[in-house]
């Protein structure tokens, strides 16, 4: 079974404060223009994204210099969402997060910096929430200065808990970009 875990991009796409709406606008059609196409205005970091490095790390890599296994892995999703303000280190099970994609179901949660130090001490490959953000930029800095992709606004995360799946969530090679709108899904097992 594969469940997408991403949001749709359209006009209502909610977006980070300050940052460029989404515009999808229709380009041509078929009667006009003998065929169909939209065109598209948003940021790298607009619906389900991914963080490379360069978004919060100086000289940090950019999303299409990353190497393509950091996108696709084993994955594993932790549920919070019954607590208060960051999620804390006492939340979250002890183990089992090593060269694991860590998603956390939070209904709106962020991080706090002990848990992304704990996240990347304990060697996981990526990260994500269904939040708009990871945390505060000392969290996005402790992943992102260790290449840990940092993956936002995910969607369907809870039909996922305590199952076994494969996470894949290829971004744009955007040249220089620092982040990128990805198509998350996730391969139940």
């Amino acid at each position: 079974m594969i469940v997408d875990l991403s949001v749709p991009l359209s006009d209502d796409t909610p977006v980070y404060p300050d940052d460029p709406p989404v515009s999808v606008r229709l380009w041509a059609v078929i009667d006009r223009d003998g065929y169909y196409m939209n065109a598209l205005k948003l940021g790298e970091h607009s619906g389900t994204h991914v963080d490379a490095p360069a978004h919060f790390i100086p000289g940090g890599k950019t999303v299409d210099e990353m190497p393509l296994d950091r996108f696709v892995g084993k994955g594993i999703v932790v549920d919070v969402r019954n607590g208060d303000g960051e999620v804390k280190l006492d939340e979250i099970p002890d183990e089992g997060y090593f060269d694991r994609v860590v998603l956390f179901l939070t209904g709106g949660r962020e991080l706090s910096p002990e848990v992304a130090l704990f996240l990347v001490a304990e060697g996981a490959k990526a990260v994500g929430t269904d939040a708009m953000s990871i945390g505060d930029d000392a969290v996005h800095r402790i992943l992102l200065s260790e290449e840990v992709p940092v993956f936002e606004n995910l969607a369907n995360l809870e039909l996922l808990v305590g199952r076994e799946f494969t996470f894949i969530a290829f971004p744009l090679k955007i040249e220089g970009g620092s982040g990128s709108p990805v198509r998350a899904v996730a391969f139940v097992e």
